[in-house]
């Protein structure tokens, strides 16, 4: 299927300039892509990543600069002619880190949408529904060619972008952080593939914020740090505190803040007792102290999310359930986040840009929106809204080109902190996160943590739910591992490591019968 006799590539853009308006985004870049490397691209959220590689692909116009590229059948030639389709042409292909399918369609389509295989008259559909299904065996993949795009879940989606691309018979294939919402498992598969395109000559574009996985797969290493290269180097000249420094400019001396201890007579200021899930036979419980960080560990799956989103009223409870909620001591029944909000409970969602924030609204729009009962009453007091958005500006380092733009032209990093600032506005005293530094670059992850430290500081309660083991590990008091819809341990102090966390997400082990984990306080140290 792959091309192993593929001549040797190279692709560059020399002195590349990119401007919006009268802000310079990219300022001088020089940067060499060659058959057979995988180059990763590093840089804090901001730093000018995405922008450069929409450029490589043709989906954004340099403002100055220069486009080379040679097939390997001769010299380098400057390309006067540039936009998406001529890059596809030329087997340049970017996976967008934003998901660019028609959900209507099925995956067979989605595969080949652009690049349909015909028959005499019509499309041949079933040929390119064989051919499909053979992208996704290559990717270990169980998603039906005829399953429709739109009821797939998010790691779903993004193998499909993969096939997609594989479709395309990329020469440069660009991935813009490709793994965020992949399992470890579908991780290692995607790096496997990487391996075999890089032996068949493709220069491969990666862009992570997972220092592991660029140290696992990169050859070259280029860092950008806002708009200004930094520097391209050979990978394995690189440690992951090089790269650290490179893209922030500094020292990270902790990324984890010291973790305030909690007393043993911390009060609970939330009690689950018995809550069924949906689709579960096994009910879950579990407290929370004032002052406590309860991580949740699991698999991609395991219920995490849907637990949280159970206890807060956004799903219904398995039929049947005969479990509780109390906040302080007084039961609850949430049906809605505005419910939840009054009683003094926040979630921050690991979907940003589908259900926190409002993309094609400004930033003051956002910011209020969860706490306008604080700022109105007939009307809302602009006045007082712009000052606490000044504020929260200063508390959270939002960085922005413009106050007047959308959320949505924001860098990830920095609708996190908007989000996060948004949902804090409300002055919630228990916060449930959920993913909070997905798709975030470490320098920001490293405020976000310490942001997080001074909550805690001030009698805040928090739930930490991620997929990053090291996350949960270096932040929390104790931690709740999750399987098949069902907290199954409950770990604290010395058991809080990597791999006993990952003995109970897959279900090696079971501590349900040591109920009493669940009633203990947190007062080991987090970072243990």
């Amino acid at each position: 299927m792959l091309d192993t006799k593929k001549k040797s590539l190279t692709f560059s853009v020399r002195k590349l300039r990119k401007s919006y308006g009268p802000v310079e985004v990219l300022h001088g870049i020089d940067l060499t892509l060659r058959g057979s490397e995988v180059h990763a691209i590093l840089g804090e959220n901001g730093a000018g990543k995405s922008t450069l590689v929409k450029i490589l692909s043709g989906f954004e116009q340099l403002t100055e600069g220069e486009l080379h590229f040679s097939d390997g059948s001769g010299e380098p030639e400057r390309i006067t002619l540039w936009n998406n389709a001529i890059a596809e042409q030329a087997g340049v292909v970017l996976i967008h880190q934003e998901f660019n399918l028609a959900e209507q369609l099925t995956v067979a389509e989605i595969i080949f949408l652009g690049n349909e295989i015909k028959g005499r008259v019509f499309l041949d559909k079933k040929t390119m529904r064989a051919k499909a299904q053979e992208y996704l065996d290559i990717l270990r993949s169980d998603i039906d060619p005829d399953a429709s795009v739109g009821q797939l879940p998010v790691s779903a989606k993004q193998m499909v972008e993969i096939a997609k691309a594989q479709a395309k018979n990329a020469r440069v294939l660009v991935l813009d952080e490709p793994t965020a919402v992949l399992t470890q498992q579908e991780s290692q598969v995607l790096f496997e593939l990487i391996d075999r395109l890089r032996q068949a000559g493709v220069a491969i574009v990666f862009i992570s914020h997972k220092l592991d996985e660029i140290k696992q797969i990169a050859d070259v290493i280029t860092v950008l740090r806002d708009g200004q290269l930094v520097g391209s180097y050979p990978a394995a000249e690189l440690s992951k505190d090089d790269m650290v420094r490179l893209m922030v400019g500094r020292e990270l001396s902790s990324l984890f803040p010291e973790i305030p201890k909690i007393p043993e007579t911390a009060e609970v200021v939330l009690r689950v007792s018995n809550l069924l899930l949906q689709g579960n036979s096994t009910a879950s419980s579990f407290e929370l102290r004032k002052g406590e960080i309860l991580g949740f560990s699991g698999l991609v799956g395991s219920g995490r999310t849907a637990l949280m989103e159970t206890v807060l009223g956004l799903r219904r409870a398995a039929k049947g359930n005969l479990g509780s909620v109390e906040i302080r001591g007084e039961r609850v029944d949430f049906k809605q986040l505005s419910a939840a909000r009054s009683k003094g409970v926040a979630y921050l969602t690991k979907d940003r840009k589908g259900n926190g924030l409002l993309l094609e609204k400004g930033l003051v729009f956002n910011f209020s929106l969860f706490s306008l009962h604080k700022i109105s009453a007939l009307l809302i007091d602009t006045k007082q809204e712009e000052i606490a958005f000044e504020k929260a500006v200063e508390t959270f380092d939002i960085r922005m080109k413009d106050r007047s733009i959308a959320a949505g032209n924001l860098s990830g990093g920095n609708q996190q902190k908007l989000l996060l600032a948004k949902i804090l506005e409300a002055e919630p005293s228990i916060i449930i996160v959920d993913e909070p530094t997905r798709g975030i670059d470490i320098g920001t992850k490293s405020q976000i943590y310490h942001f997080i430290a001074q909550l805690l500081a001030s009698g805040h309660s928090l739930i930490l739910i991620s997929s990053d083991i090291t996350e949960v590990i270096g932040l929390s008091h104790r931690v709740a591992v999750m399987y098949h819809g069902e907290i199954i341990g409950v770990l604290v102090g010395d058991e809080i490591e990597e791999v006993e966390i990952m003995r109970y997400a897959t279900g090696l082990k079971n501590k349900n019968s040591h109920q009493e984990k669940l009633d203990k306080s947190g007062t080991s140290n987090a970072n243990p």
